[in-house]
């Protein structure tokens, strides 16, 4: 799942309206966010299998770290917790944690059973990437129902707030087609390396994109 963590962050916004998109991006998206920087570190490992599903080419044999249901659990917490901590909201701590949490119910539909329960297993997954139309049909459709709740909840301050808000979701959508047609990489480092980038890259935008509207 890539498109799919945004589209919920995207809808995130209507139940917390004073929580700024890029939080809610950073939140929806953690487990990606510390997953490539386990594998930079030597915490976690992968492989690269081209065809070992028909959408992603990579073998997640080893990430409790980042992607346990026990450890997105915590992750969850923690990040409500530092959130509450800061601002004092319960309402949109509770928020941010439900989006650090989707992030591992989301992957369990998609993944092979890779995805441990607790650290070492049992492990969990439906499989979906073994399904390009269907993987297409769920990710786009998440992303179509998302950015209709945030545009419906908020208002640009100008025209600049509408055109950076479509570019925004424009760039979601071929980033991820582009994802499926390019060639297999073949190096894992280089595979964590941009993985940072790209979804630092998303959350400074919708940083951007959120500070140019309001409240509906």
């Amino acid at each position: 799942m890539f498109i799919g963590h945004f589209a919920v962050a995207f809808a995130g916004k209507k139940v917390a309206p004073k929580v700024s998109l890029g939080l809610m991006f950073l939140a929806a998206q953690f487990l990606d966010v510390l997953w490539p920087l386990f594998v930079l570190l030597g915490a976690e490992h992968f492989r690269i299998i081209s065809g070992i599903t028909r959408v992603s080419p990579f073998d997640f044999y080893d990430f409790p770290m980042s992607h346990s249901l026990f450890m997105a659990i915590t992750w969850a917490i923690g990040f409500g917790l530092v959130y509450f901590i800061v601002k004092g909201d319960v309402k949109s701590s509770g928020v941010l944690s439900a989006l650090v949490f989707s992030h591992w119910i989301l992957d369990v539909i998609v993944h092979r059973p890779d995805l441990p329960l607790l650290p070492q297993g049992p492990y969990w997954g439906l499989g979906l990437w073994n399904s390009r139309v269907g993987t297409l049909i769920v990710e786009f459709g998440l992303l179509a129902a998302g950015a209709w709740v945030y545009k419906k909840c908020t208002k640009p301050k100008d025209s600049t707030g509408d055109w950076v808000f479509y570019g925004l979701v424009f760039t979601l959508a071929a980033f991820y087609i582009i994802s499926l047609v390019a060639p297999v990489p073949t190096n894992t480092t280089m595979v964590a390396f941009s993985g940072i980038i790209v979804i630092w890259g998303f959350i400074a935008w919708g940083t951007w994109a959120d500070s140019l509207r309001k409240a509906a």
